[in-house]
């Protein structure tokens, strides 16, 4: 079995991470991304992840672990094996002002309008979910970022539940720190 946490980026994945990490899971993680402004308690990604359609066997290092690749790359995984997915959900809205306040931080500007990013991700994400639909070998748990941030408990134990794990939800549930939710939406969820 195979944990992942995924989703958009700047949709919550290396909250789910930092979680995991607390409640006693094992992380498959590198740190050579190391924490900054825009992720002040560290992104635990795993680099060898964006090699994953060129070496999808890679993936085999996360056996008994969870590991973060983001959505564009869960097409990547290969079949035969069995994955569990905590798929993390965020309006696209924040995502995107997430995303522009970052690249901002870095001196960069996202030269692409909202209204085209929107619609590419949406389609990206249509796509992805109907993969994720057609795989008998893959489980798949939705988690609201808003919901994640309402009722972090809450969320902790739909997580240990899904994951069948012996997980300290408490030590999960304080690794939620709303004073990091910055980019938020105007709009409805």
């Amino acid at each position: 079995m195979i944990t992942i946490v995924s989703g958009l980026p700047r949709s919550g994945t290396s909250l789910m991470m930092q979680m995991l990490n607390a409640g006693g899971m094992p992380v498959l993680t590198d740190g050579e991304r190391k924490s900054d402004t825009d992720n002040p308690r560290g992104y635990l990604e795993w680099e060898p992840a964006k090699q994953l359609p060129k070496q999808p066997d890679r993936i085999d290092e996360a056996e008994g672990k969870v590991v973060k690749v983001i959505s564009q790359l869960l097409l990547a995984l290969p079949a035969g094996r069995e994955y569990r997915i905590i798929f993390m959900e965020r309006p696209l809205p924040e995502v995107l002002a997430s995303q522009d306040e970052m690249l901002r931080r870095r001196g960069t500007t996202d030269t692409v309008s909202h209204d085209v990013m929107t619609k590419a991700f949406q389609d990206h994400l249509n796509k992805v979910n109907a993969w994720l639909r057609d795989k008998p070998n893959v489980s798949v748990l939705r988690v609201q970022y808003h919901d994640l941030l309402r009722d972090a408990l809450d969320s902790a134990k739909a997580v240990q539940k899904f994951l069948g794990s012996a997980l300290n939800v408490a030590a999960m549930a304080q690794q939620v720190d709303s004073s990091l939710y910055r980019q938020r939406s105007t709009s409805p969820a």
